[in-house]
């Protein structure tokens, strides 16, 4: 399993996965699950992808494959809006399940994955999609900005009370590693490193990529004081009258 996080902004987009494929107590593995596909002036693209990683990583590779052999350009930039590239996505999801789903489902395994996908391509605003293991695809709106998946339950309450378009970067930042952490705590399935990126709207340029570790001072900050933050917040919530006379 997995947890990545797409957002749409008013200022830009933020997109942030974690790097564990493998959560047993003595097999634990790692790999990106982020792709990036970025032509400077013209488009920045990036893929989240959950779920069976041969499906997810033979779905992009696929895209790229294709579009070399017709003449060496980027698949990603055949496109003419983020709509083409989830629709390519979807496509070459679909194309790879059908190849080996059979296979997959007889050794037991599940056939299944998912993307986030979000950038802008010149000539449209940022947008956000999300796009299921069927190959279909949702848009991100104003009244949903942001996109979950993978192991999302944890860490949704605070997007939910946090998140809106006007949320500024900063903000969103701090938001979404504060998802990621709750996440980690209850999930072993979720791990670091973190894979977090910052585009901000209109720039055609990745304005920041950070890999968070174990150890990152930062992610360390978060955790600590996060973790201070409820309990004080717990700590200070007055108590109902009719708990007060039998809690003493």
């Amino acid at each position: 399993m997995t947890y990545c996080i797409g957002l749409n902004l008013e200022h830009g987009l933020i997109l942030a996965s974690d790097s564990r494929t493998n959560a047993g107590v003595d097999d634990i593995r790692r790999t990106g699950k982020m792709r990036l596909f970025v032509s400077e002036g013209e488009y920045v693209v990036a893929a989240l992808s959950a779920g069976n990683l041969s499906l997810t990583q033979n779905a992009l590779n696929l895209i790229d494959q294709r579009s070399t052999l017709d003449g060496g350009r980027p698949g990603i930039g055949k496109a003419t809006s983020m709509f083409d590239v989830a629709q390519m996505v979807g496509d070459a999801l679909r194309e790879i399940r059908k190849r080996d789903e059979a296979y997959l489902r007889d050794s037991g395994i599940d056939p299944t994955g998912s993307f986030i996908v979000g950038g802008q391509i010149r000539g449209e605003a940022p947008r956000l999609f999300l796009v299921y293991s069927e190959g279909n695809f949702i848009e991100s709106s104003p009244e949903m900005p942001y996109f979950q998946t993978g192991e999302s339950k944890f860490g949704k309450p605070i997007l939910d009370r946090v998140i809106t378009p006007q949320t500024s970067m900063t903000e969103a930042c701090k938001c979404v590693l504060v998802s990621f952490d709750s996440t980690m705590r209850s999930n072993l399935s979720v791990g670091p490193p973190l894979d977090l990126l910052l585009y901000r709207r209109d720039s055609f340029s990745v304005a920041l990529r950070q890999r968070l570790v174990e150890d990152d001072p930062y992610l360390q900050t978060i955790r600590r004081e996060w973790n201070e933050t409820l309990r004080r917040g717990v700590r200070e919530l007055p108590g109902p009258e009719w708990l007060r006379d039998a809690a003493d």
